[in-house]
């Protein structure tokens, strides 16, 4: 089964159905490639989507293992290329992990490893620099 359908709306922009839920985002090009930039460009939601997956997994081993992560969350800088083709260079993602308790050493280092081993992470092509800082806050 298909994910999801994409349409083109025309001016640069598009509608993204997710099919099994109904739920719908648009995209615009970007202001500096011809776009309007009142949506998500289709590169930011790719930088976007690292921090998402790393949330999400970190939400699922929390969830696991009993760790209550709500708040936790992410900056996003999308890097393009000056060079070349035009294509995503980077992403720097300043993530922020709260917990309600402070974790120990081995456990931020899970906590950790988990992040930067999303499905996400490990499908960007290795020359896209991934640049992860991750901080830990007790709430």
């Amino acid at each position: 089964m298909a994910t999801s359908k994409v349409t083109y709306s025309g001016e640069l922009s598009t509608n993204a159905e997710h099919l099994s839920s109904g739920r719908q985002i648009t995209t615009d090009a970007p202001v500096d490639n011809h776009g309007k930039g009142q949506a998500f460009s289709p590169t930011d939601l790719a930088a976007t989507s690292l921090a998402s997956c790393m949330l999400t997994v970190l939400g699922i081993y929390a969830e696991q293992n009993g760790i209550d992560m709500r708040g936790s969350n992410a900056g996003v800088t999308k890097i393009m290329s000056s060079e070349g083709l035009r294509r995503i260079a980077g992403i720097d993602v300043d993530l922020e992990i709260s917990t309600s308790v402070e974790m120990d050493a081995k456990q931020k280092l899970i906590l950790e490893r988990v992040a930067r081993t999303c499905p996400v992470s490990l499908s960007l092509h290795p020359d896209l620099k991934q640049n992860i800082s991750i901080r830990f806050t007790v709430r």
